[in-house]
């Protein structure tokens, strides 16, 4: 089987285990399927998820000038208290901006390779969770904006970690923690102005991943270095591909670029 397109992060749906699907122009594998099966991976070119040219890929799969000027890409992404919205100012598109700050957005606990503190929108949630690999993780507070959640992971990040060790990761160097606990931990450091939006009866949420085998020593695939990759697929966490031999690749740290992919 061959398939050939542009790299974008892996969609996920909840079950047991978590199914995964590379989705292409024109088609898309879910990927558990070739779980023991061979890939062989060859880049072909850039082609920055913007633009759509083919420009070397900057970060999070567009080209350098597509990074700096749209609106997906402004620092209130990363950094979710430099949202403003909500004060009715513009970054760099406020229409867009609007939209995606404007919307309940969850703090949560995950723990992926240690306990650590997130945001996102409630709408992603568990999707944001298995894109970091956590096998656990649980809702904190639910805000109407953005800019509230961002304000209360600086807040609790100051206390709990907000980083994911990816080699932890990927080779299940984890242990598991009481997220009840830590949440209540962690009250007395939520922002006053967010105390009402706290959530006190959920329970965690466990998140379990196709994987066969967990590399020991890891090797990381960089497709800048390496043009062609071949491997047996051993398993799925994140958006980590493993391979039998200790390679990881990251599908997310390889957006934007166009590659062929054969399975046998």
């Amino acid at each position: 089987m061959q398939y050939q397109g542009v790299l974008k992060k892996m969609q996920s749906e909840i079950g047991n285990p978590i199914q995964y699907y590379l989705v292409f122009e024109n088609d898309f594998l879910n990927m558990n399927q070739v779980l023991d099966k061979k890939l062989q991976i060859d880049f072909i070119k850039y082609q920055c998820l913007n633009c759509g040219l083919d420009k070397p890929i900057y970060r999070q799969g567009f080209c350098k000038s597509c990074f700096y000027e749209i609106p997906s890409a402004g620092d209130w992404i990363m950094r979710p208290e430099l949202s403003t919205a909500h004060l009715d100012q513009e970054d760099r598109d406020l229409a867009y901006e609007k939209r995606a700050q404007l919307q309940p957005h969850i703090v949560y606990l995950a723990n992926s390779s240690n306990v650590k503190v997130g945001v996102t929108r409630k709408s992603q949630v568990p999707t944001r969770w298995i894109d970091q690999g956590a096998h656990e993780a649980i809702e904190i507070v639910e805000v109407p904006n953005r800019y509230l959640a961002g304000i209360t992971e600086v807040a609790l990040k100051e206390h709990v970690g907000d980083k994911t060790n990816w080699r932890k990761m990927v080779t299940n160097d984890v242990d598991d923690e009481n997220l009840v606990e830590w949440r209540s931990k962690l009250l007395p450091y939520i922002p006053e102005q967010v105390l009402p939006y706290y959530i006190e009866n959920n329970k965690e949420t466990e998140l379990n991943f196709p994987v066969l085998q967990y590399p020991k020593k890891i090797k990381s695939l960089n497709l800048r270095k390496t043009s062609s990759f071949e491997g047996v697929l051993k398993g799925i966490k994140g958006q980590y591909l493993l391979f039998e031999d200790g390679t990881v690749f990251n599908i997310r740290g390889n957006e934007g670029y166009y590659i062929n992919l054969g399975i046998r």
